[in-house]
């Protein structure tokens, strides 16, 4: 699987470490992930990330996975989520300028996956929000749950942060949102990785056409 160091320019000036693999054979979709939390530990290579940067191009799926700032080699400080909108909406644009015209989604886990759900952009085909700690919203609607676009919220069975009980009332009023339990599954969604890239490739992939 052919991997290419990129780096990432955000709109207010940072410069993000990031990793892009393209899949061996034709291009179905194309995918950002956006990873944990950086003050406990989380970084493009972390858990669930690493596993779908490994799953998605042999599925098909062009994938960009990058540090946020104040991460590894990238630039900044981390800045609670705020900024962060920023180096997501970056990891976008250098996919879209990758694979233009291909469907694009933005994959975020945890705290990625709060940030991923705040950022709009007129590339996306959709979201994909796995284990989102959906507290740090503060009972306001992302700008993913009032867009006509999908959004697929997994949230793991034994999720200690934001259980399927607590998630379902929060989304149950989003716009084109479904939400997926993930069996048997906690908040670091191990063992998941196989069932969460299959959902994200038949989301990337319902409307692409090979090239």
């Amino acid at each position: 699987m052919p991997v290419d160091t990129v780096s990432l320019a955000t709109a207010d000036g940072e410069r993000l470490e990031g990793e892009l693999a393209r899949p061996a054979g034709p291009v179905r979709g194309a995918a950002v992930l956006a990873h944990p939390h950086p003050l406990h530990g989380g970084d493009m290579h972390a858990g669930l990330i690493g596993s779908l940067f490994e799953l998605l191009p042999p599925a098909g799926l062009t994938t960009l996975r990058f540090d946020f700032r104040g991460v590894g080699r990238s630039s900044g400080e981390h800045d609670g989520g705020r900024a962060e909108r920023l180096d997501v909406a970056a990891a976008i644009d250098h996919l879209v300028a990758a694979e233009p015209g291909t469907p694009l989604l933005v994959v975020g886990w945890s705290f990625g996956a709060v940030v991923a759900l705040l950022v709009d952009h007129p590339a996306l085909a959709g979201w994909v929000a796995v284990a989102p700690p959906l507290g740090l919203l503060a009972g306001a609607v992302p700008v993913a749950g009032t867009d006509g676009r999908p959004l697929l919220v997994l949230v793991p069975e034994h999720d200690q942060l934001c259980p399927p009980d607590v998630a379902g009332p929060i989304v149950a009023g989003w716009a084109a949102t479904g939400l997926e339990v993930l069996p048997g599954a906690d908040h670091g969604c191990r063992g998941a990785a196989a069932t969460v890239a299959a959902h994200v490739v038949a989301r990337a992939t319902a409307t692409a056409t090979p090239t």
